[in-house]
């Protein structure tokens, strides 16, 4: 691993472990074995690393994504994807995707450490809303609603129907964040909800 990429490592783990606003850079540069000094040639300040976290992030998921043979930002895309799914694929897109959120060394760091600040800090209590509530909701909103639009699923209320596929998901996530002996648990939880939100909702692929 390179400096650059070591520091968001060492730096995402210390803001998990103690919040970001008690972190300071001089911290950051003696858990990766640098000077403060040197520090600032690659980042130029804790929130230009902030920033370099999310983009990472970003891009780990974006792999994932394609690994996964989905975009996982185009809801268009994606909806030319899902339309051609059996239910058993469905299924299984959505556990690897409900694992990689809970494995994430990235992913599963950055949601602790919003987990912590979020009532400390406004502006990161607004990044939690947008990576949680406001992004999801919004990418999934689409999604199902261009599959509505194709008479793939069927509802009057999309954003309701939004709120029923993904509130489940978040809430067993957080579950394993605070028992990880219980991911066993969840994932059987997720297939059943995956097929029960199908029958629901009149899933005709």
């Amino acid at each position: 691993m390179d400096t650059k990429h070591k520091i968001l490592d060492e730096a995402l783990t210390l803001f998990s472990e103690k919040g970001f606003a008690n972190v300071f850079v001089n911290e950051i540069a003696e858990r990766v074995g640098i000077k403060a000094p040197s520090l600032y040639k690659h980042y130029k300040s804790k929130q230009a690393i902030f920033d370099a976290i999310i983009d990472e992030m970003n891009h780990r998921f974006e792999q994932q994504a394609q690994a996964l043979t989905i975009d996982g930002t185009d809801p268009a895309a994606d909806a030319e994807v899902y339309k051609n799914m059996d239910e058993d694929h469905l299924v299984k897109l959505g556990t690897d995707l409900f694992k990689y959120y809970l494995h994430d060394s990235y992913t599963r760091r950055f949601r602790k450490m919003l987990t912590i600040e979020q009532f400390q800090d406004k502006d990161l209590a607004r990044v939690y809303s947008q990576q949680y509530f406001d992004m999801p909701l919004s990418y999934q909103g689409m999604l199902l609603g261009l599959l509505v639009s194709q008479g793939l699923l069927v509802t009057e209320n999309v954003p309701i129907m939004t709120l029923h596929f993904y509130a489940p998901i978040y809430m067993l996530l957080t579950v394993c964040d605070r028992e990880p002996e219980r991911e066993q648990e969840a994932l059987k939880l997720m297939e059943e909800h995956i097929r029960q939100f199908d029958k629901l909702y009149g899933r005709n692929f």
